[in-house]
Order: structure tokens, then sequence, then C-alpha cells
């Protein structure tokens, strides 16, 4: 539209593309990264003040924003569908940028290591889901296994597929993952006995469960650090 704000319309000390250009991207501001993702505001609001309204609605925090959804950010006037698809992109490709890890196995020594491996996976997911990291004899990650997406409260693991998927990735023993969006670290009772018939399948196979990794953004629970294995 010919009455949007257009970053070229700015004063030059306010563009945060030749902000950028002169004097670098670690200069500009969240909400000025963002403009630039947008390109324009409304009529009664820049692209950078409408991004500051944005974040200020999320305490200014790039992992709130990251869970936000097209129609969460389209409630904002001004973020139409391209522009709210611009941000989320921006903001996977950011996630992934975190995934992408060398090309040498990692081993995982202890119940950190586990949950830094599966925040590429878990990191800002809006629905819990049950992974299976798959193990060397000298734990040295096979695979990571998607078993199962669910709902916000909830989801399915079936130990007859978790099982032949270690046995298909020739496993010596895995670790079980799943995430809790509500940010809560406690485990349920589900959580408890889903953990002892696994760990009792494992045993027969001579799979062992090593560890159940609870995850959520600020943290994790262990069910080996705290003795439930």
């Amino acid at each position: 539209m010919k009455n949007e704000l257009n970053i070229p319309s700015w004063a030059e000390e306010d563009r945060p593309r030749e902000k950028l250009l002169l004097k670098g991207k670690s200069t500009l501001s969240d909400a000025e990264l963002i403009a630039i993702l947008i390109g324009s505001g409304t009529p009664a609001m820049s692209a950078v003040a409408l991004s500051q309204l944005i974040l200020a609605s999320i305490n200014n925090d790039l992992n709130a924003l990251a869970k936000l959804s097209v129609k969460e950010l389209q409630e904002f006037k001004g973020i139409g569908e391209a522009k709210a698809i611009s941000i989320i992109s921006a903001l996977e490709l950011g996630r992934r940028r975190k995934a992408s890890a060398t090309q040498t196995k990692p081993q995982i020594k202890c119940s950190e290591d586990a949950y830094k491996l599966m925040m590429s996976e878990l990191l800002d997911q809006p629905v819990e889901q049950f992974w299976v990291i798959m193990l060397s004899r000298s734990n040295k990650v096979i695979q990571k296994r998607a078993i199962s997406l669910g709902g916000i409260s909830g989801t399915t693991a079936d130990p007859k597929v978790i099982f032949k998927k270690a046995l298909d990735d020739s496993a010596s023993g895995i670790i079980l993952v799943h995430n809790h969006p509500s940010g809560n670290l406690k485990p349920s009772h589900a959580d408890i006995k889903l953990t002892q018939r696994m760990q009792q399948s494992g045993k027969l196979l001579e799979i062992p469960v090593l560890d159940h990794i609870i995850f959520t953004d600020d943290g994790y629970f262990s069910f080996a650090d705290e003795s439930l294995l």
C-alpha cells in the first residue's frame, strides 16, 4: 500500500537495513531485525515500532516469539500472513542453526549431554513429543528417533515400536526423551509406569534403558539422576 511507511522513507539513522550495512548486524536491536523481516509498518506505526509492540507483548522474549503461530502474529495490526510467515521462518532457521552439529557422532556421558542433544528438536515445541536416542556400546549417538507427536498434555509411546527401531539401528542402549510444554518437570504417574515397562522390556532384549529425560525449555528431569531407573 502507498501509505505504508517503507524503510527507505525513514530518516537514515532509523533505517535498519542501512544500519546493518554501515555498522554491522550486531548493532541492530531485536526490533530492528524484525523490522527488516516485515519491511513496512502501518500508516500510524513504523515497522520498528510495530516490532517493538510485538516484542513487548511477550516481554521481549525471543523464545516466546518463536512459539507464536501465524494466526497469533496476525492479531497485530500490520502483520499479514506473509509477514507472519517471514518471522516464523527466520526464527526456525535460527533454531536449525543450533541443530547443525559436526559430523562426529556425539557421546552421551551424562544427562545434560542428552538434554543438550535434544534442544534442536524439542526447544519451543508447543505439543508433547516422544523421542528415543539410540546409542552404541560406547554411548555414542547412532540416531535420534521421533516416536510420537501428541497434544499439549500428552503423547503415546509403544514399547514394541521403540524396541523395533532400536533393533533396526543395532542400538546397545537407549535414552527416552519427551517434553513437557507446560514447563512442569515433575514426572507423571504415566511417565513412571511407562519407564518401568520400558526398563523391563530392555532387560529382556539386552537393550538397556539408560535414562528417561523430561525436557522443558528451562531445564530437565532425569530418571537416572534421581535413581528412578
